[in-house]
């Protein structure tokens, strides 16, 4: 166990030696005034004051840069952590997130796997409502939440260990082959998954390694994948998302808050009793890491790219309308018959008669370091939530897999699959359900 975060009494005790040391700024010897008293020493009071007015702002401890007349101040504000369901998922996207999937240690048994989702609760619990994690050595950098989500997923292993292999979801574990696929070990599968977004890249990243701290003993990082959207404020709320293709991407998406969006996303509870009632007010994520080759799409003029995703790319509009939000006509044809929307644009081939073949999509681009002369190496971490993986996104992805056209300017490279447990309440440990 980690020093201090292992049991209920390390935690405890590391809490009550938080509490009892003074904030900067109200008296007392914090650890900054002990470190300062050595300057005092060596170099006098008065160069010791100045460090000390440097490393806490102003006299009263306030930033020492006060934010421009009239700037919105959006660092300050909080999502909701308890609940029915775990936020994340019907929140409003944020603009950055990372996804963090660990693999269990071989001693974390049933107990250990207690223990570890307690106390990542108790610090996502705190970290989201802008408080410092138990022992954090950062504090500070927990005062600027900016809407902090941190959202827990199960892999089959995970949940194997913690309540037996019945009470593994028919849907859960790695995606049937196709034919598009070139995945990656480092981007794939994985027991536990984090999912940690903000409007700040500081608040996730401090968030990241936090929780990433109080896996230690119990599990080891297997992939982390980090991505973005456009920074909040830069365009109207409700503004879908573009790609780095430069494609509105999403625009067909369940209204979080609807009748419509329970249907698509939350699991509902199985009728009699079932091994896989825990997951009652949960979902299913799948999470996809998509390399799109841009430069090879640049050679693509405008009217080829539309044609291939079925939309102008101008507002998103299908080929045969002019909003974005028209219902695409798929029999609309040209002056010498050929469709307007192509049987293998993507548009096409997402796009079910099936009511109940719906997916909510929640995806981040990423941008990493291209080699071997190429300008971009660019992709997308596609997300997607749905109450049952096989009767929602495998249509989806078999159709798209068979004859998309878009597969000639991209390659998922990574795939994983998990179970997204239902909320808790005040008290109460994400995962309680299944190991209750």
């Amino acid at each position: 166990m980690e020093a201090g975060r292992g049991e209920t009494g390390g935690r405890q005790a590391a809490w009550s030696i938080r509490r009892a040391a003074p904030s900067p700024g109200r008296g007392g010897p914090d650890r900054r005034r002990l470190l300062l008293g050595g300057a005092v020493a060596a170099g006098g009071a008065a160069s010791a004051i100045g460090a000390d007015q440097l490393s806490r702002g102003g006299p009263d401890g306030s930033a020492a840069t006060a934010a421009p007349d009239g700037a919105a101040a959006h660092g300050s504000r909080t999502e909701a952590f308890f609940g029915a369901h775990q936020a994340g998922i019907a929140t409003v996207p944020q603009a950055h997130a990372t996804f963090l999937a660990l693999d269990l240690r071989e001693k974390a048994d049933r107990d250990a796997i207690r223990r570890m989702l307690r106390i990542l609760t108790d610090d996502a619990a705190r970290l989201t409502q802008a408080e410092a994690a138990l022992a954090d050595s950062e504090p500070e950098l927990a005062a600027v939440p900016a809407r902090l989500t941190i959202t827990f997923g199960f892999g089959p292993r995970l949940v194997t260990r913690a309540a037996g292999e019945a009470a593994v979801p028919s849907w859960l574990g790695p995606l049937p082959a196709f034919g598009i696929d070139r995945l990656e070990p480092a981007w794939s599968d994985g027991d536990l998954l984090l999912q940690i977004a903000a409007d700040d890249p500081v608040a996730v990243a401090h968030a990241t390694r936090m929780l990433a701290k109080d896996t230690r003993s119990f599990a080891g990082v297997r992939w982390r994948q980090s991505g973005f959207r456009r920074a909040r404020g830069s365009e109207p709320a409700g503004t879908t998302m573009r790609n780095l293709f430069g494609q509105v991407d999403g625009t067909v998406n369940a209204a979080p808050g609807t009748a419509d969006f329970d249907q698509v996303v939350w699991h509902a509870a199985p009728s009699g009793s079932s091994a896989t009632a825990w997951l009652t007010g949960g979902t299913s994520m799948v999470v996809r890491r998509i390399r799109m080759d841009l430069d090879r799409w640049d050679a693509l003029d405008r009217s080829g790219r539309e044609q291939v995703v079925g939309r102008f790319l101008t507002n998103g509009a299908p080929l045969t309308g002019t909003r974005e939000r028209d219902e695409p006509d798929f029999a609309a044809t040209t002056a010498i018959g050929f469709p307007m929307i192509p049987e293998f644009s993507h548009l096409r081939r997402a796009r079910s008669d099936n009511e109940g073949e719906r997916i909510y999509r929640r995806s981040y681009n990423y941008d990493g370091a291209p080699t071997g002369g190429a300008v971009s190496d660019s992709g997308l971490v596609f997300a997607s939530y749905q109450a049952d993986v096989t009767a929602q996104f495998l249509p989806i992805q078999r159709r798209l897999a068979e004859l998309d056209l878009l597969n000639e300017w991209t390659t998922p490279i990574g795939s994983a699959v998990f179970a997204i447990p239902p909320g808790t309440r005040e008290g109460g440990f994400v995962g309680e359900t299944l190991l209750a």
